[in-house]
């Protein structure tokens, strides 16, 4: 194919624990994967915040960015994203603020509203938490306060300032699978991720209304906007089938409410889909981009244009992590990013 670099690509890294493997494993495979999104000229990385799983290895991303930071040299790195509700505004400000100290002009606060858990283990992390969404937003307007060094007068802002002082801050984003957190992210001027990978319905309806009612702020003078989907891209077809199937597995067992491993290649190839599932995977298919590297291109490039966005945030998660990378590592080639030369990072030292 002839590769054209429409559309910029980034990565969402959820460090799976695949079978047989450990959450050891899965946190130096995040590393490993980061570096080479560094390497192939990718636009970020995002994290993400997931608790009460064995499945899902990212607890707190403020503490894997700081470590992704010193084993990449160029990468944009960032939370996808952090779950404001369960924590106070001012810690989620200085965490970011030391990131963006430590790594100046590469670090983004993706903020999210969800759970990332259970609603026991939301109340554990955060016992006063009500998910009301007028708290959110005074959480948000408190946030973006607090990272721009605000002095506001007879408010906590004229005493309170999130530490340390530096001349930058961290790029916010405001994630979201349905429309209102958009419409928030307008009205308060921060970027907006739409997150496809969970909800298949409405995306481009709410970036569109997003950038309707867009308010500019002292962070963001312009609506900024991407979009989150699962991908799976293999060498050939019958690959990204085994590897679309397994993913599509997956998905029904997490609506059943089963939190076991990821399906391997060879329980993939022997699972037969239920009268039942076959129905409920309308819905998920359109959560998946799978095929090869020129389906794919073709495919994202729809979503792109659809959503009326420049970027797409990529997730992968695969039995084999071999096929994971080979699955960036196509993407990259298909989009013809902009790869880079890196010195060598420094040597990762594990158990």
């Amino acid at each position: 194919m002839s590769p054209t670099p429409v559309l910029r690509l980034s990565v969402l890294d959820q460090s799976p624990v695949r079978p047989g493997a450990t959450a050891r494993q899965a946190l130096r495979e995040t590393t490993e994967l980061a570096q080479l999104a560094d390497r192939l000229g990718y636009t970020r990385f995002w994290v993400s915040e997931h608790h009460n799983t064995t499945t899902l290895a990212g607890s707190a991303p403020e503490v894997l960015l700081a470590h992704l930071g010193a084993h990449t040299q160029r990468i944009r790195l960032g939370s996808g994203g952090v779950m404001l509700p369960h924590y106070s505004a001012l810690k989620v400000a200085e965490n970011f603020k030391l990131l963006e100290a430590l790594h100046p002009g590469r670090i983004d606060l993706g903020i999210g509203r969800a759970p990332g858990a259970d609603r026991l283990t939301a109340y554990a992390l955060n016992p006063s938490n009500k998910f009301d969404e007028q708290t959110f937003v005074e959480q948000l307007m408190d946030l973006q306060a607090y990272l721009q060094d605000e002095e506001v007068p007879e408010t906590i802002h004229e005493r309170v300032k999130a530490i340390p002082k530096i001349d930058t801050a961290p790029a916010l984003w405001l994630l979201s699978s349905s429309g209102q957190s958009g419409l928030f992210a307008a009205q308060l001027g921060m970027a907006f991720s739409f997150a496809q990978f969970i909800n298949p319905s409405g995306g481009p309806a709410a970036v569109r209304a997003y950038r309707e009612q867009f308010q500019p702020s002292a962070m963001l003078a312009a609506p900024a906007a991407n979009v989150a989907l699962f991908v799976l891209c293999a060498d050939t077809e019958e690959k990204a089938e085994q590897l679309r199937k397994a993913m599509l597995i997956q998905l029904l067992r997490f609506d059943q409410g089963i939190r076991g491993p990821y399906p391997t290649a060879a329980e993939a190839a022997a699972y037969t889909f239920s009268p039942e599932e076959e129905a409920r995977l309308k819905y998920h298919k359109g959560r998946v981009v799978s095929g090869t590297a020129t389906q794919v291109h073709a495919h994202l490039t729809r979503i792109a244009a659809a959503y009326d966005v420049d970027e797409l945030t990529i997730v992968t998660i695969t039995a084999d992590f071999q096929d994971r990378l080979r699955s960036y590592e196509l993407l990259a080639e298909a989009f013809a990013l902009p790869a880079t030369p890196t010195t060598p990072a420094p040597q990762l030292a594990y158990a």
